[in-house]
């Protein structure tokens, strides 16, 4: 698997499988080129707490993405239609806005959304494989990655932080135009476990160096999908992994389509699945309030997005 820039002559970095050719204008499924189109690099505390840290982590938002979730949160720049113009395009513009955040203090720097666009994360890694202390670099996706791709990263990502959203691939098709993701998810986070194991090794008390964190965001009405995809982690993996149970959910974007997605979750339906992976032994990780809804609104038109 080529995952340099000629890659994006004929693109099939993701499942997606477009073979678009992202120099001449053909930008496929996710309507990105072949520039770096990122929105957005901020400080980021609000992530599991060995990811932000002391100091929070220097996270790259990556305009568009492969999967178009009619919930999703960061929708103003995720969404493939998105108005907001991307603010860097070329490597330089952003290597130096993320050297000031490392000046500042932030320990790792965190690919979010990057399964479209990762010729250009890998040439930020490579920008900053010298740097003292080297950064950690984290793989924030949404789990619908191709496992091909995933083995050519092993050995540059330190720590994969990716989404299971579904076990059901009727739920993924309807909520995220991917009807393949269950099979898809499923084997990209065994080659990430492959790579990383089920242990989170930390650099200190406090900061995480090296590793793997499943997310799984619990949809309201949907309860039977966050059950199976809790037994397949704690069977198929290991119920040692780390995983942070998410209740953030909140309706959003094009959700209202949906009347069981029309509303937040309720406390019953977390209960369900907090007490689940208790019995499974899955007990490292992060649960949230259930209230957390109303903490995890990014603003995207924002210069400090998540403040």
């Amino acid at each position: 698997m080529d995952i340099s820039f000629t890659a994006l002559r004929n693109c099939n970095l993701c499942p997606r499988n477009c073979h678009a050719d992202r120099f001449s204008g053909n930008t496929g499924y996710c309507r990105s080129g072949h520039h770096y189109g990122i929105s957005s690099v901020v400080v980021h505390r609000g992530e599991e707490p060995p990811i932000s840290g002391t100091n929070g982590i220097c996270n790259i938002f990556f305009g568009h993405c492969n999967l178009q979730c009619i919930y999703c949160q960061n929708h103003q720049i995720s969404d493939n239609d998105s108005k907001i113009p991307e603010k860097y395009h070329d490597l330089e513009s952003v290597l130096a806005v993320i050297q000031s955040h490392l000046d500042s203090g932030c320990r790792a720097i965190g690919f979010v959304s990057p399964s479209h666009q990762v010729p250009q994360m890998v040439s930020i890694i490579k920008a900053f494989e010298q740097h003292r202390p080297k950064p950690v670099f984290v793989y924030n996706s949404n789990g619908y990655d191709k496992a091909e791709t995933l083995r050519e990263l092993e050995g540059m990502i330190d720590i994969y932080l990716p989404d299971f959203k579904y076990f059901d691939g009727i739920l993924s098709q309807n909520f995220s135009g991917a009807i393949d993701y269950p099979e898809v998810a499923k084997k990209a986070l065994k080659e990430m476990f492959r790579q990383k194991g089920p242990v989170l090794h930390y650099l200190d008390n406090v900061h995480a160096e090296s590793g793997m964190i499943i997310r799984h965001l619990v949809l309201p009405g949907h309860i039977q999908n966050s059950l199976d995809i809790l037994h397949f982690i704690a069977e198929e993996l290991s119920p040692k992994m780390h995983i942070s149970l998410m209740s953030q959910y909140y309706p959003v974007h094009h959700a209202f389509k949906y009347p069981e997605l029309s509303e937040t979750l309720l406390n019953k339906e977390y209960e369900i699945i907090v007490n689940e992976a208790e019995k499974l032994g899955l007990n490292r990780g992060w649960i949230q309030q259930l209230d957390s809804s109303g903490h995890y609104r990014p603003d995207f038109e924002n210069q400090h997005p998540f403040e």
